[in-house]
Order: C-alpha cells, then sequence, then structure tokens
C-alpha cells in the first residue's frame, strides 16, 4: 500500500524525484505539504488547497487529542472525511510539542505529562497513546513519537533524548495495528554528528516505509541545519521517502532538496499570511508597507493561483490596514501556492536533468535578496 519510486536522479547532486503511492493517492516529490493542525490548514478550503496544488496535508495528534478528540474523529469516518481531504494525509505525534511547550510539560522514560492549556487538566502521552490516537484519526503517514531536544542542549541532554527517542519507537511499532498507515521513525541527535549517524543507523534495523528528520528549525543555526540534513541524509534508504519536518523557506528547501530530501512542512505560509505578508519569488513583503498603498500591480505576474489573477497589490494592502479576514485567506491562497510551486519547478529541474543550474539560479537570487534585506 506503501512504495516510493524514484523516476529521475541529479547527477550533479542527491536531488532526485519521485512518487510515494499512499492509500488516498500518489505524492510527486520532491514537494511542500501545508500544516493543518487542527484539521484545517487556516483560512482555508480544501478546494483552495487542490488548487494550490497541494497533494498531502498534516494535522496534529496533540492538538486533536485536545479539540475535539480522537473519538468524534474516528465517529465521523475519520480525518479524510472529517475535514473533507481526499488526498493523503500525515499527522504527527506530539513529539514536537515536547520541545514546544516546554514549560508545560514532565518527560520520563514512560513518557510525557502536558498541562493542558484549555482546563489545566493533565494530559498523559505515551507512545502507545500517540499511535492509538493516530489509528483513531486515519491518517495514511503517522509518526513515531519522539522526543525533540532544544538548541542550545548539552551532550549529555540530547543523549538522553536521542535514546529515549529510539526507546519510544520500538513501543510505538509493537502498537501499531493499521496495515494502511505508515509508521515513520524521526531521526534525532541535535548538532551533533555522530548521535544523528546512531539514530538513523538504528533506525534501519526496523526498515520502516519512511523516516525523518526532525530537530531541525529550533533554534540552531542555519549553516548546522544544513549540516545535519547532508549528513544524515545519505545514511536513510534509498528506496523511502525522506521527510524533513518542520523546514519551508525556499533557501532551506533548496539546499535540502539538493542533499536529496523528498517531503517538507512548515507552517510559514499561513502564519505570514495572519501577519499581513506575502512570499514572493522567495521573498517577504510586508504589505502594511506605504509603497503597496497605490501599486494596482498583481503580487507576482508568474503566479496561476486566485490571488494573484483576481487582485493587486494594492487592494490587498487595503485589507491588510483595514484588517479584513479577507486578507487572510488571499495571503494564505498565495503563500501555500509560492510554495508548492518552487518544490514543483525544483522537481520539474530533475526530471528535465537541470537541476543544477536551476539550483545556481536560486541560490544566487536568494542571496541577492539577502543582501538586499
Amino acid at each position: 500500500m506503501f512504495e516510493f519510486v524514484c523516476q529521475q536522479q541529479c547527477r550533479h547532486s542527491h536531488a532526485r524525484a519521485g512518487l510515494f503511492y499512499t492509500p488516498h493517492g500518489s505524492v510527486a516529490t520532491p514537494r511542500f505539504m501545508p500544516v493543518g493542525t487542527l484539521a484545517n490548514v487556516k483560512t482555508l478550503t480544501p478546494e483552495h488547497l487542490k488548487a494550490a496544488g497541494a497533494q498531502m496535508i498534516l494535522a496534529n495528534t496533540y492538538h486533536l487529542h485536545l479539540q475535539p478528540g480522537e473519538a468524534i474523529v474516528a465517529a465521523a469516518g475519520g480525518l479524510h472525511r472529517f475535514m473533507g481531504w481526499s488526498g493523503p494525509i500525515l499527522t504527527d505525534s506530539g513529539g514536537f510539542q515536547v520541545f514546544s511547550l516546554s514549560e508545560m510539560r514532565q518527560i520520563s522514560d514512560a513518557g510525557v505529562v502536558f498541562r493542558s492549556p484549555h482546563d489545566g487538566q493533565m494530559i498523559e502521552l505515551s507512545p502507545e497513546r500517540a499511535i492509538h490516537i493516530q489509528d483513531q484519526l486515519g491518517a495514511d503517514v503517522i509518526m513515531a513519537f519522539d522526543e525533540c531536544p532544544p538548541y542550545p542542549a548539552s551532550r549529555e541532554a540530547v543523549v538522553q533524548a536521542t535514546q529515549r527517542t529510539l526507546h519510544w519507537l520500538e513501543r510505538c511499532i509493537a502498537a501499531k495495528e493499521r496495515p494502511d498507515q505508515a509508521l515513520f521513525g524521526i531521526v534525532q541527535g541535535g548538532v551533533y554528528g555522530d548521535l544523528r549517524r546512531e539514530c538513523a543507523t538504528a533506525m534501519l534495523a526496523y526498515d520502516l516505509p519512511g523516516y525523518a528528520i526532525g530537530g531541525v528549525s529550533v533554534g540552531e543555526p542555519t549553516a548546522a541545519m544544513h549540516e545535519i540534513v547532508a549528513l544524515t541524509v545519505p545514511l536513510l534508504p534509498v528506496h523511502k521517502p525522506r521527510y524533513l519536518m518542520g523546514v519551508g523557506t525556499h533557501l532551506e528547501m533548496l539546499r535540502a532538496i539538493a542533499a536529496g530530501i523528498d517531503l517538507f512542512d512548515c507552517v510559514i505560509p499561513t502564519r505570514l499570511a495572519r501577519h499581513g505578508c506575502a512570499i514572493v519569488q522567495g521573498r517577504r513583503w510586508n504589505l502594511k508597507n506605504a509603497q503597496f498603498r497605490r501599486d494596482y500591480d498583481p503580487l507576482d505576474a508568474t503566479c496561476p493561483c486566485y490571488t494573484c489573477t483576481t487582485f493587486s497589490r494594492a487592494y490587498l494592502s487595503h485589507l491588510v490596514r483595514a484588517k479584513e479576514l479577507l486578507a487572510y485567506t488571499l495571503l494564505s491562497i498565495h503563500n501555500v501556492t509560492e510554495l508548492i510551486r518552487f518544490t514543483q519547478a525544483a522537481r520539474q529541474a530533475i526530471l528535465e536533468e537541470r537541476f543544477a543550474s536551476f539550483a545556481a539560479e536560486w541560490e544566487q537570487q536568494l542571496g541577492a535578496a539577502n543582501d538586499n534585506d
């Protein structure tokens, strides 16, 4: 039910174009996956997502457990029916909350105890519980429960988190029951290359359907993240999908694609939209700036999205300034489309054996943008 096929390999890098087959359809890689934490990508409908080119989307185990609860989702027929999305879905296990909710949780080898942000009650999340919740949610790809160490963290703390991640993976595998769900392991190890290598090597023994690189984009220098990815990817099987968690800028994805990554996710496109920002050719534009008030051009004349083919920068600037809710939807439509189009363009360049020149052009463009910033 799950298979990854590499269609083309770049001769000058580790970039590859592939197809990841799931019970709810295939995903053409490399691909950006929009994040729908609470079974919705904020301000967007499933039709918006399809029009943007989305093939696979994410939801979050921890947050859906809190609201509305996995039993309600299961009674509705699972996430696909509950949220009206017919394509593949991936659910995060809640491991990232181990990092992001550090002031509200206690970790032990048994699992994690969180204090609910809604009513203050204590919530226990163990590897077995995370798998059970994801079983009820019914996503195609489910993630192993892991401990995501912060940056900076001592080597001792990262060693403990990495060992715990591997121990929890064993328990996740034992708890998994549904054959129509693919369990991905998450390689941890912080910025320590030897720990990343040990973690990846240990995970290979389980022959999982796919592998993720976690614990990046948590505060470490960008150069360190690229080093982690470049070191870890060659350790992962060539016939399985590789997923870089929580990364979604043009430059980061470009370099990760060159290293051999297939899948990405990030909240950046919708979060920026809610702050009145558009992503245009890799640059971030604040639509509140005065320069856009009388600018009647589209955001991006080359973008086929509904926002760019219908509205002007001036109109979008007006909506943002007026705090109209439509602004968030229109900017989210464009931003999500922008990131998916970028990964689609990278895929096409790989298929046409011109990824090296594609990457060089974008490196130059994005470098110039950073210099101007």
